[in-house]
Order: C-alpha cells, then sequence, then structure tokens
C-alpha cells in the first residue's frame, strides 16, 4: 500500500507540474482578432522577457482593444498599437497615431539573435533604442535590416493571412486613412 500512495503521489506531483507548464506556455500567447479573422502570435519572454510582459500587461488591460494599424507598408510590416492616440473608439487621432504610447514605463531595448522574418514581431520606438513602449510591428516580408536593431518580441504561428489583408497605407511613409484596427487583444490562444 506505501508503495501505490508513493506512486500516486508521484502521478499527482507530474500532473500539476506539467498543468502549470502548459498554463505557461497558454500565457505565452497574444490572439488579435483582426475584421478577417484571429492572428496567434508566440511570444518570446527568453529573447525579451521585459517587452513580452508589458504587451500582456497591456492586452489584458484591454489597452490594445480597437486600436488602429496606423502605418502599414507594402512588402514591408503593419504598425499597431499605440495605445494612446490610436484608440478609434476612444480619443484617436489620425494625425498624432505613431507618435504615442501607453502610461506604463519605456523598455531598456532587448535584442537578440532572432532574424526579423516574414510574420515577425517586432517592437517600435523612436531612434533611441531604449524608447520601446506599447507599439509593435508584424512583418510581411523578411527584414534583415532590421536585426539587431530592434527588439523581437514573437513571431505570428496561425493567421498570417489575415495581417496580409490589413489596409496599407497611402502616404509615403504607410500612414493610413480610415485605418482597420486590432478589434480585441487576448493573452493566450
Amino acid at each position: 500500500m506505501k508503495y501505490f500512495t508513493l506512486a500516486f503521489a508521484a502521478v499527482l506531483y507530474v500532473a500539476s507540474f506539467a498543468g502549470e507548464v502548459i498554463a505557461q506556455q497558454a500565457q505565452n500567447f497574444l490572439t488579435i482578432q483582426l475584421k478577417d479573422g484571429p492572428v496567434v502570435i508566440e511570444l518570446d519572454p527568453k529573447s525579451a522577457p521585459k517587452h513580452v510582459a508589458q504587451i500582456e500587461t497591456l492586452a489584458k488591460n484591454g489597452e490594445y482593444d480597437n486600436v488602429a494599424f496606423h502605418r502599414v507598408i507594402e512588402g514591408f510590416m503593419a504598425q499597431t498599437g499605440d495605445v494612446q492616440y490610436g484608440d478609434m473608439n476612444d480619443g484617436f487621432d489620425a494625425s498624432a497615431a505613431g507618435t504615442g504610447g501607453s502610461k506604463l514605463p519605456d523598455i531598456p531595448a532587448e535584442f537578440s539573435e532572432v532574424p526579423f522574418k516574414r510574420g515577425t514581431v517586432g517592437m517600435a520606438r523612436s531612434q533611441d533604442p531604449n524608447s520601446a513602449n506599447s507599439q509593435f510591428f508584424i512583418m510581411f516580408a523578411d527584414g534583415d535590416f532590421l536585426n539587431g536593431q530592434y527588439t523581437v518580441v514573437g513571431k505570428v504561428v496561425s493567421g498570417m493571412e489575415n495581417v496580409d489583408k490589413i489596409k496599407r497605407g497611402e502616404g509615403q511613409n504607410g500612414e493610413v486613412s480610415d485605418p482597420d484596427r486590432m478589434i480585441k487583444v487576448t493573452v493566450g490562444k
């Protein structure tokens, strides 16, 4: 009976540990609902722990909901995440979208060896490498020239076809009139 009790306790321990691992892994995803369907991003907390934590906090607080894709350049990327000026339901300012952030502090750069490929998600910033806050971009194509210059926070693992349908910008810098938006952003799949 003693062996059975020990074996049962071991099974319970392994099951609880496995449950924790699965729960942690599920949190390493971000789901963005677009007009054409969901986009699932696998976040990379090993390469950019502070950036991923900030994105997760903003998503959990609903800050990314209804935020515009204010800068979208064909063959390059779609940029969003300006929670200050980009919320299309609350205070949207097309002329300022892309210049704001969140109430959270800026994050020091977390550059890595992870390359910018199609589907890579990177943090937007100003000229100061330590100025990333809430804005991020999704790559339409490879962008090796960004390697080591911007923080990679994850990659699209499903729904890239929906990213491809985001309305492109008309201006030289990719500014979008009547932009598409992130309808709802949640942590997890």
